[in-house]
């Protein structure tokens, strides 16, 4: 007789809290009706986008404790003291970049003998990501940047994501505003966060073009220009630029940016960056007086990495800092007009989370779920395991310093 697996949802633990799920109430009903061996258990949040009574309608079972399940699925980091040993956690745990702030956490986790699979690292064969909630991260992003904008300029007021309904009613917001004619908005990147970032800049008056005539040209309607590494970095060798070469080779490129900091308005930034290439602009770019960028979006949140105004990350209760060139300090939003204005939200999706949680649970479908309820042995499971048994899997062993440090 075939084994049931039991699957627990966990409430979220990380402070400030997300609103986020992995499965929503509709998507365990399709999961319990395709496997009826699974069972599905939900820890109660008093915080979560899907209320306990919305899991309870659907005759999803809530439990408090959840020692009897299998595996565990949350969003973000884990409180270290919740932890059941023993168990399978999935989450976006962030310790396989030696983040030093979840190295407790993260020792808990090896002591316990829990097997760890982060989501960050399901990958296919390729190396392409399964699971992510980037392009939400862009959508909101784009629409913080649009945000700020409009306090700064006092020329519309639109309101905070994470206070509209859904979707629909942030589109909505937007077609209410009137974006200048001049302005020029700048997106760094072409995955999946830039592309959630154009999805909201398309519900806008604003139209795009190519980076030639964006560097060059004047225009009597707002403009928006989408630039990849071939535009933003050079070879320091003179030869062009080959994007393979580029990820294995970053150290080898030197920034092309300076040209598009003197003719941007508004920097939306949504693009994938490796410290070792380089920096986008330096802290004496920004003193510049051609430096024109007064809005700096980072969707991408690299702390002290290729943006030197992105000094720290911010939160959706107070998503803006103004940025100082002349101190390198930040200060209250919009006090200064001299100041940039900085939007860093590290947690961006959790503003519109019952739609991204849905699409995230759509891709857990999509992908592992079957696998993990079958108990299958893949390589994009594999791949993902960080521990198991109180040991490091084997692409993980650089993590042993880490843990001993």
């Amino acid at each position: 007789m075939k084994k049931r697996v039991k699957v627990g949802i966990l409430r979220e633990t990380k402070d400030p809290p997300d609103r986020r799920v992995p499965l929503t109430p509709s998507q365990i009903v399709e999961l319990q009706i395709k496997y009826p061996d699974a069972e599905f258990y939900v820890q109660p949040s008093d915080y979560r986008c899907y209320t306990d009574d919305e899991y309870r309608y659907l005759e999803i079972s809530m439990r408090e404790n959840l020692d009897n399940c299998d595996i565990l699925l949350g969003i973000k980091e884990v409180n270290k003291s919740t932890f059941i040993p023993d168990k399978t956690y999935l989450f976006f745990a962030h310790v396989a970049k030696e983040q030093p702030y979840n190295r407790d956490m993260f020792r808990e986790i090896v002591e316990k003998k829990i097997r760890l699979i982060d989501y960050e690292y399901l990958t296919r064969d390729d190396g392409s990501r399964v699971i992510a909630f980037g392009y939400w991260a862009g959508i909101v992003g784009a629409y913080n940047g649009l945000r700020a904008r409009g306090i700064r300029t006092d020329r519309f007021n639109l309101k905070p994501c994470n206070e509209c309904k859904d979707l629909d009613e942030v589109w909505a917001g937007l077609k209410m505003i009137d974006l200048i004619p001049g302005l020029k908005i700048l997106v760094t990147g072409e995955g999946r966060v830039a592309s959630g970032a154009m999805e909201t800049l398309s519900h806008t008056n604003a139209v795009k073009v190519n980076p030639e005539d964006f560097l060059t040209k004047q225009f009597d309607v707002p403009v928006i220009c989408q630039i990849g590494p071939q535009h933003y970095t050079k070879r320091k060798d003179g030869k062009p630029f080959s994007f393979d070469h580029f990820v294995e080779n970053p150290s080898q490129y030197e920034s092309a940016f300076e040209p598009y900091i003197k003719v941007t308005d508004i920097f939306i930034a949504a693009h994938f960056w490796d410290p070792d290439s380089p920096v986008f602009f330096t802290l004496e770019d920004m003193k510049k007086p051609d430096f024109s960028i007064s809005v700096i979006a980072d969707v991408s949140c690299d702390i002290n990495g290729p943006i030197p105004s992105t000094i720290r990350a911010t939160t959706i209760a107070d998503p803006f800092y103004g940025f100082n060139p002349q101190t390198g300090k930040g200060e209250r939003a919009f006090r200064d007009p001299e100041n940039i204005t900085v939007m860093s939200v590290d947690n961006l999706p959790g503003e519109l989370p019952r739609d991204s949680s849905t699409d995230f649970g759509m891709q857990l479908i999509d992908h592992i779920m079957d696998d993990l309820l079958n108990r299958n042995k893949t390589d994009m499971l594999e791949r993902a395991t960080i521990c198991e048994g109180g040991k490091l899997k084997e692409r993980y062993q650089y993590l042993e310093g880490y843990l001993q440090e």
